[in-house]
């Protein structure tokens, strides 16, 4: 009997596994995540060593280039201040970033200039031999594919800047270290026995190490700035499928031409992570899960307040509704999501349309937060959130769905 419950738990393990790779192949916008490190405070190393191991989140296409850490001891303005952050837009109209992206959206060689699209072709789920049967001809359906993935992938291209500060809430952690160390203190006097004791010094230390740390992130939202006639002249004097001098030069020529559109900022504090589930000896895992936690938030804040930057996530499956899709993207006993049904039109664009409107069934949100699993947190096991139908009707696995404003 156990070795029956044995192969149809690996089973259903194989099913989800499979279900979630599947739900992997959908458009998704892409990021560019980079941090500015304030080399002047303290933790500053430590932060910066937890950055790097946060991933882009897994909703969005990594597009990353080499460059994850600005050094700056300057402080920025708040993201509370209206005006965009000057030194953030510098830093990124310098070092040519725009024209960066683009750059790798098309596997750019920086020495030759040869281009291909392969990128193009595999995160815009393109039929590769049509995709490039189609541009070989010059087709109006091959145009039309061209746009259609300027408009839905690179134009989706955003940039995050993450300015990360240390707030010292060490005073406060002291007290509270200090109050473990009385009790501990005064229960030895009352039995008599030295433990107590040892236990209410443990704990102070505990407090003071792991209470005392919060972070402040706040979060600049950019976007690649991509047009019709920025597509059309770097298709025609700058992208080269071999070696070629001249439409090297040309994309050189041209960085300036590139730019990021400024979208919006927003500001987490970190205050509200707790600490359960780190051991006292891994104070980076502790600083990574302030850090990650903080930078999640924003991000989905930022997706909230600015509706072009909102994800989409595939439909798991339809009995019972369910999404990979949880607390860490920001899923609530509020939320209301619009189902898409996605449309290949005859050129070989894409559209959307909403077929329905569902909504999460609150005891059934998983909770996928960053180390949810290890704290314990309500929900960290479910693997996904289960959903209701509000409206609609012949919803199917692969739908996408998308947070509606409340």
């Amino acid at each position: 009997m156990k070795r029956y419950i044995v192969l149809s738990i690996l089973a259903v393990s194989l099913m989800t596994a499979f279900a979630q790779e599947d739900a992997q192949k959908y458009r998704r916008s892409s990021i560019y995540s980079l941090m500015i490190n304030h080399t002047d405070q303290q933790f500053a190393k430590e932060i910066k060593e937890a950055f790097l191991q946060i991933p882009v989140p897994d909703k969005f296409n990594d597009h990353n280039l080499s460059v994850k850490v600005v050094n700056m001891d300057k402080k920025l303005a708040g993201a509370k201040k209206e005006q965009e952050n000057a030194t953030v837009t510098d830093f990124l109209e310098k070092n040519k970033i725009a024209s960066r992206l683009v750059g790798r959206w098309f596997n750019r060689d920086f020495f030759t200039g040869q281009c291909d699209m392969e990128l193009v072709k595999e995160r815009g789920l393109y039929n590769a031999n049509e995709f490039d049967k189609q541009l070989a001809t010059r087709s109006a359906r091959g145009m039309a594919m061209l746009q259609d993935a300027g408009e839905e992938l690179i134009g989706n291209t955003f940039v995050l800047v993450n300015d990360i500060r240390y707030v010292d809430k060490g005073q406060k952690s002291k007290v509270v270290g200090g109050i473990f160390k009385v009790l501990g203190a005064a229960a030895s006097i009352v039995t008599g026995s030295n433990s107590f004791s040892d236990l209410g010094d443990n704990l102070g230390k505990i407090a003071e190490s792991l209470k005392g740390f919060s972070v402040k992130i706040n979060t600049f939202l950019y976007r690649l700035d991509w047009n019709d006639e920025l597509a059309g002249e770097f298709y025609q004097e700058q992208y080269a499928s071999a070696p070629d001098e001249t439409k090297c030069k040309n994309f050189e020529k041209a960085r300036g031409k590139y730019t990021l559109k400024y979208v919006g900022k927003v500001e987490s504090s970190g205050s509200k992570t707790s600490f359960l589930g780190i051991k006292e000896d891994e104070p980076i895992v502790m600083v990574r899960k302030a850090c990650q936690r903080a930078i999640d938030e924003n991000v989905v804040d930022l997706q909230r307040e600015y509706e072009e930057f909102r994800a989409k996530t595939p439909l798991l499956s339809v009995e019972p509704l369910t999404a990979y899709i949880g607390m860490k993207e920001g899923v609530n006993s509020k939320s209301k999501y619009e189902v898409l049904e996605v449309i290949e039109m005859e050129d070989g664009s894409h559209k959307y349309e909403r077929v329905g409107v569902i909504e999460p069934i609150p005891s059934l949100i998983w909770d996928n937060r960053y180390m949810a699993t290890e704290e314990g947190a309500q929900g960290a096991n479910l693997g996904f959130t289960t959903f209701r139908k509000v409206s609609g009707k012949n919803f199917s696995k692969g739908m996408l769905i998308k947070e509606m404003n409340k």
